[in-house]
């Protein structure tokens, strides 16, 4: 904050408040607040009947509970004082930075991820074995699928999905974050939402899945994984040879993940492979995004982020080819940048898997 001529940090919902307090706030018409200021202690903010869910966190924070008939934007404008410079939360609800603006018309007023984002992309042992342990248990759930042990002949894809969010929570995590399942054609959408498509023998099948592990600190890490299964004997050879491109350009951008190694170049590596192989315009979207207690965070593994890799970053490598009306297909794997080269959190086998159930 001291570098940045930051005078006082606003933190409501996000993933920032529970990162930094161990709280995390619900997304209330009731205002929850961490008022960190740059010299002096910080304060929580918050709804009187909210109040018993925080645990208090001694040395770190003060909690200023506020009641229904009292003016909770007034006693955090006054917790702000004559700041100069608030950096806010990404994620606070635009009308409260309405009010807020006009109860200190004296500050001026940014995006604290400028601060936040630098500390939470690296992570330490304690965090990468966090995110490990929440791989490791989607890949339990995705082997399972590999393994033609999850039934997908004859079943919709939103039954799919609902099976593989019930696989994930039994395998040890706190909620569900998404689980697209797309068949045949519906692939070609990256973000498909699974409805009442019938899959059928004779198709691929895409999933992608993750959620979040709460650990005794009340912050939860996120998991995220792709694999493509062929429902039936034998794949045809067209989206055999795509994704034998695919699974060399998740592998090429994986090797190419190294500490100092700028982030676009990761993308790069990968995309070359793709583009080579005359699918280039069918590779839509960027190659990862970071984890953390977000499912998306910094850093972006994408063309015009030149930051450079460091110790610690956690991303995700999913290159795709998506072939409008025909196929889809994604490979994606959690990949943690270190001093020793790539480590890859999910270790589940690449290959496509042929299941016949």
């Amino acid at each position: 904050m001291a570098e940045d001529g930051v005078d006082v940090l606003l933190l409501s919902v996000g993933a920032d408040l529970p990162y930094f307090s161990g709280y995390e706030a619900m997304p209330l018409e009731r205002i929850t607040m961490l008022v960190v200021p740059r010299d002096g202690a910080a304060t929580l903010v918050v709804p009187a009947l909210e109040a018993p869910r925080v645990v208090e966190r001694e040395g770190v924070f003060s909690i200023k509970p506020w009641t229904e008939t009292q003016d909770p934007i007034g006693i955090i404008a006054r917790l702000v004082g004559g700041a100069e410079t608030a950096a806010v939360g990404d994620h606070m609800w635009s009308g409260f930075l309405v009010d807020l603006m006009s109860a200190a018309p004296g500050a001026s007023f940014r995006r604290a991820s400028t601060i936040t984002s630098p500390i939470r992309s690296v992570k330490d042992e304690v965090e990468i074995e966090r995110l490990r342990a929440a791989s490791q248990a989607v890949d339990r759930v995705a082997a399972r699928l590999q393994g033609g042990e999850i039934p997908l002949i004859g079943k919709t894809e939103a039954w799919v999905s609902a099976e593989l969010g019930h696989q994930v929570i039994d395998e040890g995590h706190d909620r569900v974050n998404f689980a697209i399942v797309a068949a045949g054609e519906n692939a070609a959408s990256p973000h498909h939402e699974a409805a009442d498509r019938v899959i059928q023998e004779g198709e691929g099948v895409l999933c992608d899945f993750g959620g979040t592990m709460i650990g005794d600190d009340g912050i939860g890490y996120c998991s995220d994984i792709t694999r493509c299964v062929w429902v039936g004997e034998r794949p045809e050879r067209e989206f055999l040879e795509a994704y034998a491109v695919l699974h060399e350009a998740h592998g090429a951008s994986v090797r190419a993940a190294t500490v100092g190694t700028p982030a676009q170049d990761v993308d790069r590596a990968g995309r070359e492979k793709i583009i080579n192989a005359g699918f280039g315009s069918y590779f839509i979207h960027r190659t990862g995004h970071g984890i953390g207690v977000e499912a998306h965070e910094d850093p972006y593994i994408v063309e015009g982020n030149q930051a450079p890799l460091v110790a610690g970053n956690a991303f995700s490598i999913e290159p795709g080819i998506y072939m409008p009306g025909r196929f889809g297909m994604r490979l994606e794997d959690i990949v943690v940048a270190t001093e020793a080269g790539p480590d890859s959190l999910n270790t589940v086998d690449h290959h496509l898997a042929v299941v016949t159930a």
